[in-house]
């Protein structure tokens, strides 16, 4: 599995929102600065994690974001799967995989079945609280 740009940053993003939380809500431009993402990457990759209720965003005057729950309740899998669809190895074991004419046969199918399970299970078990963390181990 590749994690594209958008799946590394937005995870940068939620880190930072954790790390800068004060209570209110934090400016997009805080944001950016901070993680040396540009604002206008920022502005593609917030709208989905507001979406999907992940974060909070408010306009205006004393806007910003803040995340909705406490960081020990986000999987990195949860965030990955927002920016990044299906977190499969390869496409015949996505969710919405059509049918393949060699699955019946196919020698390699079981271990990529097993690949993205393990995947799914690592990166479900990895909270944003432990990327906070200093285990370096993680």
């Amino acid at each position: 599995m590749m994690v594209s740009t958008k799946g590394r940053y937005a995870l940068r993003v939620m880190i930072d929102l954790a790390e800068n939380n004060d209570g209110g809500f934090i400016p997009m431009r805080e944001v950016a600065e901070r993680q040396e993402i540009s604002l206008k990457y920022l502005e593609r990759i917030l709208p989905a994690l507001v979406s999907a209720h992940l974060v909070e965003g408010v306009h205006g005057k004393g806007g910003g974001y803040c995340l909705t729950r406490k960081p020990s309740e986000y999987s990195v899998g949860e965030i990955l799967r927002v920016t990044e669809g299906d977190i499969a190895p390869v496409s015949c074991v996505e969710c919405d995989a059509q049918a393949c004419g060699r699955e019946e046969n196919c020698r390699t199918l079981p271990m990529w079945k097993e690949l993205k399970e393990r995947i799914a299970d690592y990166v479900d078990h990895v909270t944003l609280a432990d990327l906070m963390g200093d285990n370096k181990s993680r």
